[in-house]
């Protein structure tokens, strides 16, 4: 049956066509942006109903065709673990082109919009051809034009240094990852004598073969996914790219690492012991690493993407989990870690899609990310603020949302572990799992009181405005997402059926499917009591007659907003005094001295402190040793002439000595 795979391919089909005319509207950016927008929803609603009845428990499908590129077939296929990360590609891609059409736009006056339209659909379709290609020539053809896509993207506004600095880092880290994915493939491809993954299925290496290749999956695809220290490009790409691709590249670009990883594992057949430490290993100190940076980000946007690398170091720890308690014997652990971490991949792409968007309607009303200049929206910003309040409680892991449930179904395989006298590793990771939840939520509690509440910090955000309904709308809908699979958690559970099967996960014990259900009931339940709550309120209080005042301020006679906490200050004692300095931002202080004081002076560096501390010093490093060679490149034509003939004699010297010295 191969009408499955087929619809998803004329899915990608219309991305690309429908892509391609937008960019020949260019000219004509209303109308170039409907027809993009229109492909990629027609294009999702043709992928969505083959990859629901896979996922509902249809059969599989493949199909493949002849290609005259060398070594390649157009072999595709759509099975579990394919239509598990199809899913929310389509959903959110939808979702952001929607949005997406209505931001850009607002460039309409001083940029020509029909590529990044194009772009946006060619980024979509590539990712979808990714996790259908079932060779490994489709596979780094689908690979490369996702990176190049995105890395377009990321670049839109180029005239700005930090947008163009984020496409090359992007690029950079995305081509090394692709450099491992090669090297993976060729070994696959020494040990199967084919690059079809059937292939691969039957004749996996073996030895030292199979751990090259396993390595080179967590490097390849942990770049991907912004495995710590691997993630430096992704703060860079979220913040500068526009607020609708970033939901793309955060909800769903992360997680075609995730499923490269699975892929690969999947196709080596028998998993290896380490393989579980290692990813429980990569997972937790990516989560610590990046909720400690996130606490002291100035930009909004930057803020949400170091959540992002923390959330992919949550869902490692729990795919290590799964592996590692599966090797040692606790099937029912393996299930509900399993569980946990599927679970997070699509509570994530719906949690953060959804904030991302916030951020560009953020954006949109005020002209700026800078949380220093924000304050006071939620008044101005109803539609905005109810979104952010639903995205911020999610990713806080606070019932009665998502992200509780997936986290929980975690620290339980945890606790169920320990239980069962795996020794006190698993207790440590609830503590260390447990610290992670309590940054994130002081992160988002600061980014939530900075943004929404208090008074206005700047002009900007005294004159901020609602964004339309084609921004709004799309927003709501992703909250109501995180509501929804809060309260019917078993209807996800039932979906991830297929694909945990097809990952090796053992099915889960009644009694655990049961509390689930019991916890969606619980979460309706306290829904219920809030809205009551929230009913009653709005009879009770806010029909009593309202006076304004200012605030008391310590006596002081005029109030103004640089009385209250700003972004830097809420989480000044965390980030500068009780965390790690080496994770910390670098401050330069100088302070007033003495009875008649000269200036003082404040600043502070919030960059990834990998980036400054590792990587910018060691290229400097290159680039000096680079620089030194600068005397080769003369631009005198006969320099070169010399040097090519040089190393035409040089290589024919080398030849004839082999030549003469053979028996």
């Amino acid at each position: 049956m191969i009408a499955g795979v087929l619809g998803v391919v004329l899915c990608v089909v219309v991305l690309v066509v429908s892509g391609l005319v937008a960019l020949g509207l260019t000219r004509k950016p209303q109308v170039a942006g409907a027809v993009a927008a229109s492909g990629v929803v027609l294009g999702a609603l043709l992928g969505l109903w083959p990859t629901v009845r896979v996922l509902a428990g249809g059969a599989s499908s493949e199909a493949s065709a002849s290609w005259s590129l060398p070594g390649g077939t157009l072999a595709v296929g759509l099975d579990p673990l394919t239509a598990f990360f199809l899913l929310p590609m389509l959903v959110l891609g939808a979702v952001a082109a929607v949005y997406g059409r209505e931001y850009l736009l607002l460039f309409a006056d001083t940029r020509r919009l029909g590529f990044p339209f194009f772009g946006f659909n060619l980024l979509i379709a590539s990712m979808v051809m990714v996790v259908l290609a079932r060779n490994a020539v489709l596979f780094l053809v689908a690979w490369e034009t996702m990176a190049i896509a995105a890395a377009l993207l990321v670049s839109f506004e180029h005239d700005r240094p930090e947008a163009l600095r984020a496409g090359w880092v992007y690029l950079v880290v995305a081509h090394l990852g692709a450099m491992c994915l090669f090297v993976l493939f060729l070994l696959f491809k020494a040990s199967a004598g084919s690059f079809d993954f059937a292939a691969f299925a039957q004749t996996p290496p073996v030895g030292s073969a199979a751990v090259a290749v396993a390595v080179l999956a967590l490097v390849g695809f942990g770049s991907k996914a912004g495995f710590v220290p691997l993630h430096v490009w992704l703060p860079e790409a979220h913040a500068a790219a526009p607020s609708h691709v970033s939901a793309i590249l955060s909800g769903v670009l992360l997680k075609v690492g995730f499923y490269g990883l699975l892929r690969v594992f999947q196709l080596l057949g028998t998993r290896a012991d380490w393989w579980g430490p290692a990813l429980v290993a990569l997972g937790i100190s990516s989560a610590l690493v990046a909720i400690v940076v996130a606490l002291y980000q100035r930009d909004f946007k930057r803020a949400l993407a170091y959540s992002s690398i923390e959330n992919v170091g949550v869902i490692a720890v729990g795919l290590g989990v799964s592996f590692w308690a599966g090797s040692r014997g606790h099937p029912r652990v393996s299930a509900l870690a399993l569980a946990g971490a599927l679970m997070h991949v699509w509570n994530h792409a719906v949690m953060k899609g959804g904030m991302f968007l916030v951020a560009g309607s953020v954006l949109h009303g005020t002209g700026t990310r800078d949380l220093e200049q924000l304050g006071g929206l939620s008044r101005r910003m109803p539609v905005t603020a109810v979104a952010m309040t639903v995205g911020v409680l999610a990713l806080s892991a606070l019932p009665p949302l998502n992200g509780f449930v997936s986290e929980w179904l975690l620290y339980l395989s945890l606790l169920r572990l320990g239980a069962d006298g795996a020794g006190p590793l698993p207790l440590l990771l609830v503590g260390m799992l447990a610290l992670v939840a309590a940054l994130a939520a002081l992160a988002f509690v600061r980014l939530y009181g900075v943004v929404l509440l208090g008074q206005p910090r700047s002009d900007v955000a005294r004159h901020a405005h609602e964004s339309s309904r084609w921004m709004t709308v799309p927003m709501l809908v992703l909250a109501g997402l995180c509501v929804a699979m809060a309260v019917f958690p078993g209807f996800v559970l039932a979906a991830l059926d297929g694909v945990r099967a097809q990952v090796g996960g053992p099915a889960l014990f009644p009694a655990d499917q049961l509390s689930l259900g019991r916890l969606g009931a619980f979460n309706l339940a306290l829904w219920a009591v809030v809205l009551l709550g929230g009913r009653l309120f709005l009879g009770l209080v806010v029909r009593r007659p309202v006076t304004e005042d200012d605030t008391w301020g310590c006596g002081y006679p005029e109030p103004t907003a640089r009385m209250q906490y700003g972004a830097r200050s809420f989480s000044e004692l965390a980030s500068e005094q009780v965390l790690p300095a080496m994770l910390g931002p670098r401050v330069t202080r100088v302070k007033p001295v003495g009875l008649f004081p000269g200036a003082a002076r404040f600043s502070a560096d919030d960059r990834d402190p990998l980036t400054r501390r590792w990587y910018e010093p060691a290229f400097a490093r290159v680039a000096g040793w680079l620089a030194s060679l600068a005397w080769v490149q003369r631009g005198v034509l006969t320099a070169y002439l010399t040097y090519v003939f040089a190393a035409v004699l040089a290589a024919l010297l080398w030849v004839s000595l082999r030549s003469g010295g053979a028996p």
